[in-house]
C-alpha cells in the first residue's frame, strides 16, 4: 500500500513544477466541455429548482422579507420542534417566536434527536440541482449537515450558477479545506435496488429559494 501511496504521489509532484503550480502544458488541454452559463436568470433558476423537485426535495420560493415567514411555515409543516441554527445564520432570517437552539450549543445527542436544522451555503449548481456548503458563518459545522433528519438550505437567487466549472470557480475563492455537497435528500440502494434515505445523511431537504 506505501509503494502505492508513494507512486501516485511522485506522478502528482511530477505533473507539478517546483512551486506547486501546474507544470507547462496545463493551461493548453483541451476544455471542450461547457464551462459558462448560457441560460438567462430565470431559466438557469428554472432548471435549478426542477432539478431539486426531481431529486424529492421540497422546495419554496420566497422574497427576502418573507424568508422567516416561510420557514415558519415549513418548520411548522413537518411539526418541528427542535430546531438548530447554524451559528452566524443573520438573526432577521429566522421567524420570531420560534425557539432555536444555537448550534454552539447543541451536543451530538442533540443532534441526534433534534428535528432538523437550518443553515445558509455558498453556492449552487442549476444543472446537477447541487448546493454546496464551505462551512462559514451560517453554514455549520460538517456534522450538523449529517447527523439530523432533516435539513432547511437557504438559497439566495444570486449563488446559483449554471454549471460546475462555475461552482468550482466560486468556491476556489473560498479559504476553507472543507466542502460538503448536497444533491437531494441522502438516498441509496442495495443490490436488490431497495431505495433506503438518511444514511449518508438527512433524509428530508427543504430548500428557500430566496428571489
Amino acid at each position: 500500500m506505501t509503494d502505492s501511496r508513494e507512486t501516485i504521489l511522485q506522478r502528482i509532484r511530477a505533473g507539478l513544477g517546483p512551486s506547486g503550480d501546474p507544470a507547462p502544458g496545463y493551461a493548453a488541454i483541451p476544455r471542450e466541455y461547457t464551462r459558462a452559463s448560457r441560460l438567462d436568470t430565470e431559466a438557469r433558476l428554472h432548471l435549478f429548482l426542477e432539478r431539486l423537485r426531481d431529486y424529492d426535495t421540497n422546495v419554496v420560493e420566497s422574497d427576502a422579507a418573507s424568508v422567516p415567514e416561510t420557514i415558519l411555515t415549513i418548520l411548522r409543516g413537518g411539526s418541528q420542534k427542535k430546531v438548530i441554527v447554524a451559528d452566524g445564520l443573520p438573526a432577521h432570517l429566522l421567524p420570531a417566536g420560534f425557539r432555536f437552539l444555537p448550534e454552539g450549543q447543541a451536543t451530538v445527542g442533540d443532534l441526534d434527536d433534534c428535528d432538523g436544522i437550518v443553515t445558509l451555503c455558498t453556492v449552487a449548481i442549476a444543472w446537477t440541482g447541487t448546493i454546496g456548503l464551505t462551512h462559514g458563518p451560517g453554514e455549520g459545522a460538517r456534522r450538523l449537515t449529517l447527523l439530523p433528519d432533516r435539513h432547511l438550505c437557504i438559497v439566495r437567487a444570486e449563488q446559483v450558477v449554471e454549471t460546475v466549472p462555475e461552482a468550482i470557480e466560486r468556491l476556489g475563492s473560498s479559504a476553507t479545506p472543507l466542502l460538503t455537497l448536497i444533491s437531494g435528500p441522502s438516498a441509496t440502494a442495495d443490490i436488490e435496488m431497495t431505495r433506503i434515505r438518511g444514511v449518508h445523511g438527512p433524509r428530508l431537504l427543504d430548500v428557500v429559494l430566496v428571489r
